[in-house]
């Protein structure tokens, strides 16, 4: 990572494991950012107001608040990139937390390189799917439109509320709306090739667009082409 590009983002580290905490913290200062940390999920939402990071990396299991209530409060009031910490066998927390909003996710025991590498690639993702669509201004696709440069998402003219990583897979979507995505695809879009990124990250941020979407008119937003994968729908407000 350039570490002159990555010197404004900010990091709040939230876990209620001090050791994870401070290798998180070196790891990601090494890389050229700056951090905060709080010890738990209540810390963790006075630390948001106080220290406006760019990235949230939250673990899901902490006392006094879990990481998917403090994941449903953010996403109530705005779209801070969320990447999330869980065990090995927390898949159904994992899963609950993307449905409620969050980015990516890393399993404990990690490598804290490749919390830096999902950290980065959370923040960097923008510019390499508006550069793979080629897409330099808002992207119209009948009532959706989409504003890369103000980070919005409208539908019939009525914000939706997007995080950062549906933004994004929905604009990659949108700018080639003749073809048909694989999961794969779309995680070498949004991530980069080699990421270790289940179909079902995915197929659950697939899910919270449609959910999302549906409920200001937008019932056909994506198409599924089963046995392949996903593109734009006709975005005329009929059903799916």
């Amino acid at each position: 990572m350039n570490k002159m590009a990555a010197m404004s983002h900010r990091i709040l580290i939230v876990d209620d494991d001090a050791h994870i905490r401070e290798v998180l913290s070196f790891a990601l200062v090494k890389a050229g950012m700056t951090t905060a940390e709080a010890g738990d999920g209540e810390a963790a939402l006075v630390a948001v107001e106080r220290e406006k990071p760019d990235l949230v990396v939250l673990d899901i299991n902490m006392p006094r608040l879990d990481g998917l209530e403090v994941c449903r409060r953010l996403r109530a009031s705005g779209d801070l990139p969320i990447l999330f910490l869980s065990s090995r066998d927390d898949e159904i927390d994992r899963v609950l937390g993307l449905e409620l909003g969050g980015d990516d996710y890393v399993v404990k025991p990690f490598s804290p390189r490749e919390v830096v590498a999902r950290v980065g690639a959370i923040l960097k993702r923008g510019r390499s799917a508006l550069a793979d669509a080629g897409a330099k201004g808002p992207v119209v696709h009948n009532k959706l439109r989409l504003d890369p440069e103000a980070w919005e998402a409208h539908w019939a003219g009525a914000d939706v509320a997007v995080t950062v990583t549906e933004f994004q897979l929905l604009l990659l979507l949108a700018s080639l709306p003749s073809k048909v995505f694989t999961r794969d695809q779309i995680i070498d879009r949004l991530h980069g090739p080699g990421f270790a990124i289940t179909d079902r990250t995915i197929d659950s941020h697939i899910r919270n667009l449609r959910h999302k979407f549906a409920e200001a008119g937008g019932s056909d937003l994506i198409e599924t082409r089963p046995g392949v994968g996903y593109r734009i729908g006709p975005c005329l407000g009929g059903a799916a």
